[in-house]
């Protein structure tokens, strides 16, 4: 699917009403959003993870220094409907399945400190 050059990857999903302050930080802190990659940059078609990462290493190299990355990458978790496809807290999504469960709650407890603050 082809999407609008100059579109952030999170504004064509639907944020769920559960957790409306995690998506508010996120979408509103995200580096990606001032992004001028190609959206499609931020999708990879593999879903092997060392092709994956590959396909999406220009969108992964913005990932590091963004603030919400942790809250980036627990809404993709809590939301797997949504967080199932691109990359999410600079993680594609074979990394993101491959996440051992106390590791989810790890990120989640970081996340809502921060969304705390």
């Amino acid at each position: 699917m082809k999407r609008a050059a100059g579109w952030p990857p999170y504004l064509a999903v639907a944020t769920p009403s559960t957790d409306p302050a995690l998506w508010a930080r996120v979408i509103g802190h995200a580096h990606c959003a001032g992004s001028s990659l190609d959206p499609d940059q931020w999708f990879p078609v593999t879903a092997e993870i060392g092709k994956a990462r590959q396909e999406a290493s220009a969108a992964i190299t913005v990932c590091p220094s963004c603030p919400v990355r942790a809250e980036c990458l627990a809404a993709s978790l809590r939301h797997w409907d949504i967080g199932q496809h691109g990359v999410w807290g600079g993680l594609v999504a074979g990394e993101r399945a491959a996440l051992p469960r106390g590791r989810h709650v790890t990120v989640f407890r970081t996340s809502a400190a921060r969304t705390a603050c």
